[in-house]
């Protein structure tokens, strides 16, 4: 097999060295070039046309969002942003620009190093190219356009959920930050329902995916702490280093994670707890990502009664976790990307 050809893009020589000494253990990586700078990294991928790019933000020249948009709109491959988590906020900007994923700098410990790892080989097969591409023909339209619906059959927008209000509950992995920044932006202001999310991330960076999207949608977005009450047309962010459930009393709960948890949040422990406590009013959705994170959450609220939804593999980065919740039965309904905000806003004008 080919080795995977990559290139690192950092100003500092002391962490090319670090992520090119990781590398070096793995006779399939290949590290093919190295940039000090966001010019020089735009033009070793056109010239070496590598698998894979890791790229800093902090850069001269021509900083990481710069290069990334360069790249993107030329010779596009996937990108992985490999940053501080203080820049958090503009780390998860520059998914917005096209980078497929984000992780804080490794260290020489082997947790940190094999997940760095397992992110590149991940990666590298990702198809960009085709995905960028259906990404921008597939911007979610104007929700103008929604057919008139009956009197009085809008459920109003009140501080606390009425007791017929939906109540949306989103497990994402790679690729979702992408995926949610189109769907929530997609939302009017006046949205009547509450939506919580579980996106797999790397610790740290949960609150700057946080900023970004509150600059990216109309509705406020909210990193999830305990005892925070869920609130109508408010959007919760599960925090990576804890695991977000709801209570019976529609608050927040934050658990301590394992260290064998393999999902950072997980998408099941919350999408089973809003089983528990909404039953018949709870839509799961699960998006783009690897593994099977979701699956047995969106079962448990088919089992209560309420609805699951998937999005479809054309506008899905990788179909991994959706693909699996489909095989098993645990969907009921398969959309694209661009059609969700549409099939959300009706779910909140019907009174069930």
């Amino acid at each position: 097999m080919n080795p995977i050809r990559i290139v690192i893009a950092d100003d500092s020589s002391v962490a090319r060295a670090l992520l090119r000494s990781i590398c070096q253990e793995h006779a399939d990586i290949e590290i093919v070039g190295e940039a000090a700078n966001g010019a020089q990294a735009v033009q070793l991928v056109q010239q070496l046309r590598p698998h894979l790019v890791t790229m800093d933000l902090e850069m001269p020249v021509m900083n990481g969002l710069q290069a990334i948009d360069a790249i993107m709109h030329s010779k596009a491959v996937p990108i992985l942003v490999v940053s501080s988590s203080a820049d958090a906020h503009k780390a998860l900007q520059a998914m917005g620009h096209g980078a497929l994923e984000v992780i804080a700098k490794p260290d020489y410990s082997p947790e940190q190093a094999g997940q760095f790892v397992a992110k590149l080989r991940m990666l590298a097969g990702v198809s960009v190219i085709t995905r960028m591409r259906l990404r921008q023909a597939g911007q979610p339209q104007p929700l103008g356009a929604l057919p008139a619906t009956a009197p009085n059959t809008t459920v109003p927008n009140t501080t606390v959920p009425t007791a017929t209000t939906p109540v949306f509950v989103i497990a994402s992995s790679t690729g979702g930050p992408q995926a949610l920044a189109q769907l929530l932006a997609a939302l009017p202001a006046d949205f009547a329902s509450p939506v919580l999310i579980a996106q797999h991330i790397s610790d740290g960076f949960a609150q700057g995916m946080v900023d970004w999207l509150n600059t990216e949608c109309a509705l406020p977005v909210r990193l999830g702490r305990s005892g925070m009450p869920i609130e109508a047309g408010t959007v919760y962010i599960a925090p990576s280093e804890q695991h977000m459930v709801v209570t019976g009393l529609s608050q927040l709960l934050l658990l301590a994670r394992g260290e064998a948890d393999l999902y950072r949040p997980s998408c099941d422990r919350l999408l089973q707890s809003a089983a528990l406590v909404y039953g018949r009013r709870c839509i799961g959705i699960i998006l783009t990502g690897m593994g099977h994170d979701g699956t047995a959450g969106l079962q448990a609220i088919v089992h209560a009664g309420g609805s699951s939804w998937a999005q479809d593999e054309a506008s899905s980065i990788i179909f991994g976790m959706n693909r699996c919740a489909i095989e098993r039965g645990a969907v009921q309904r398969v959309l694209p990307l661009a059609d969700m905000a549409r099939a959300m806003l009706r779910a909140t004008q019907v009174t069930p």
